[in-house]
């Protein structure tokens, strides 16, 4: 039975979908206008691995994650290029793929793009300006009014006095209340627009999700994710838009389940593009193995701090290393996992506590552990399977290790050559370099085993 930390209610609840056994799941995607960093990598690949979970549990999925692809930040880059929006938002939309794809993640059932879907949210905003919760300004832009949607806060535990009184507050002399946030956007010289009953403009960020989970999902759908850093203000803006514009009638909750992933941190400060504290992806596919950091990622639980660091990520792939060597020699295909078996039911039971991961991979490693005991192919056989739940261990174990061997600076052939020179100077009795080799292999991760058929090498 899946249980769930639900961010709305601050408690772990047991999943009861509004319509089993179907469910739907809107993910706050990426703006793109950027390189991806790890930041971004840890939202979709812990959203991907909750809805492989989801879908191994029997649940009839229909996932979204959108894309931002008009904002302020966008059209301030394409200005700075010199170039159009569409080109530049196609070009990072692009690399944004290429490394999902390389990180193992799958693409979700819809990719709504928020340039797309203008109408929606018009037609929102028109909603919730009959119903009196939005209001045309002296400047221009269309605004929410805050205080007149009753609950505002309850995602975010926050009071209105707390917020009126915090630093995120906007100081804008045309707003009703300084709260009242931007559904509208007036268009400035030179700057993208769309024609609207308020004269032409383009949407605030808030109205986009709001209007774009909507449309795929209906006005009321089971799990939003995303990361920490959107509960407050974007995700408590989304509840107010898309239950204010509902009839009072029927103005149920929103979204039933609330998940929010935690934030990588470098150097003891989370990471941001605004603070230029990153590490983008492409950055770290030139050092690592690209599953090594899809299972760094996954050996933390999702609403963890996750903190990078080189010495995290070697430890990482040294890991990883150590499953794939369990399965030398195992079939690439596993078919599906056998729940009823001991670590069946541990692995089930670790994901249904909340997606559990790190408790998921420590199975893993029992099971290569008693793998590397018995060589049972039914050991190896679930082992590959179960992996495959969490998007891992589905490679060629030869591949991956060539792969490792390579990165650590080594390969193949290079550690054949060590190997033949250091069997050579200890035929001629020449100990010291015969240790040198092999120390200068442990240091990158290749431990050098002999025996009775010659020397063999793994990783550490």
């Amino acid at each position: 039975m899946l249980k769930i930390y639900n961010s709305l209610t601050r408690s772990e609840e047991i999943f009861a979908p509004l319509d089993p056994p179907r469910v739907g799941m809107y993910v706050c995607g990426i703006t793109v206008y950027d390189f991806c960093h790890l930041g971004h990598a840890r939202m979709m690949i812990v959203f991907d691995m909750v809805q492989r979970w989801l879908r191994a549990s029997g649940f009839e999925l229909t996932y979204v994650r959108n894309i931002t692809d008009i904002d302020d930040k966008i059209i301030r880059r394409a200005a700075e290029a010199g170039e159009s929006v569409a080109a530049l938002t196609d070009r990072f939309i692009r690399f944004m793929d290429e490394d999902a794809s390389a990180l193992g993640v799958q693409k979700p059932d819809y990719e709504p793009r928020a340039s797309n879907h203008i109408s929606e949210m018009l037609e929102m905003i028109g909603k919730l300006e009959k119903r009196n919760f939005a209001y045309a300004a002296a400047s221009g832009d269309v605004n929410f009014s805050v205080r007149k949607f009753p609950g505002y806060g309850k995602l975010s535990g926050k009071s209105l006095e707390d917020l009126r009184s915090g630093e995120r507050v906007e100081v804008d002399t045309t707003k009703h209340d300084p709260l009242d946030f931007v559904l509208w956007k007036h268009a400035k010289e030179n700057e993208p627009f769309w024609e609207s009953p308020w004269g032409n403009g383009r949407p605030g960020w808030h109205i986009e999700c709001s209007a774009m989970s909507t449309k795929r999902l209906g006005a009321h759908f089971d799990i939003h994710g995303g990361g920490q850093d959107l509960q407050f203000p974007h995700h408590e803006n989304e509840i107010a838009q898309a239950e204010g514009a509902l009839d009072e009638n029927d103005r149920k909750p929103f979204v039933k389940y609330w998940m929010h992933n935690g934030f990588v941190r470098m150097q003891d400060e989370k990471m941001s593009k605004s603070t230029g504290n990153v590490v983008t992806v492409r950055e770290l596919l030139k050092r690592y193995d690209p599953e090594v950091v899809r299972f760094f990622v996954l050996r933390a639980h999702y609403r963890s701090p996750l903190n990078y660091s080189d010495e995290h990520m070697e430890e990482s792939r040294q890991a990883l290393g150590r499953l794939y060597t369990a399965l030398r020699g195992a079939a690439l295909d596993p078919g599906v996992p056998d729940w009823e078996e001991a670590h069946g039911r541990r692995f089930g039971e670790a994901m249904n506590a909340d997606f559990n991961t790190p408790a998921a991979v420590a199975v893993l490693f029992d099971l290569a552990s008693e793998l590397n005991r018995t060589k049972s192919a039914a050991r190896a056989r679930q082992l590959r399977a179960l992996g495959k739940v969490l998007g891992l261990l589905g490679r060629d174990s030869e591949e991956f290790l060539r792969s490792r061997a390579e990165s650590s600076g080594f390969s193949n052939a290079q550690i054949s050559s060590l190997i033949v020179e250091r069997d050579a100077a200890r035929r001629a009795s020449n100990f010291k370099r015969a240790d040198e080799i092999r120390d200068e292999l442990l240091r990158h991760g290749i431990a050098l085993e002999d025996g009775p058929q010659g020397t063999t090498w793994r990783h550490t």
